[in-house]
């Protein structure tokens, strides 16, 4: 990796841009994490560029108000290749779901891609 961030910094980062409820610092944080042409795709929804991906996480709160992702064991990564695994879950109660998700880190060490799996989903 040519940047200077670790995993577990790059997957810290992103799950706070997940975890922010007000619009225009959600935004911030999207341009701050992720490259302009930065792609997102998992098996339920897609986003691509800032105003792809902003919109995206926006929906994903609404479906799930007040729910917070965290860090699920500890991030790896080599070359320019980030793995982390996150819960999903209200605070203080048990996680609803479990993903992990691999990211391509551009050369400035922000996102170009993220690819997530569903480790287990609410029914």
């Amino acid at each position: 990796m040519t940047h200077t961030a670790t995993p577990a910094d790059i997957a810290t980062q992103y799950l706070a841009v997940w975890n922010e409820r007000d619009a225009a610092v959600r935004r911030a944080l999207v341009a701050r994490a992720f490259s302009i042409d930065a792609s997102y795709v998992d098996p339920m929804m897609r986003g691509a560029g800032h105003d792809g991906i902003d919109a995206m996480i926006a929906g994903a709160q609404g479906q799930f108000p007040g729910y917070r992702f965290e860090l699920d064991g500890t991030p790896d990564g080599h070359n320019d290749v980030v793995r982390f695994s996150w819960t999903l879950g209200l605070p203080g109660a048990a996680p609803v779901a479990h993903g992990t998700d691999v990211a391509r880190v551009a050369g400035d060490g922000r996102l170009a891609s993220v690819t997530g799996f569903l480790n287990a989903v609410p029914a």
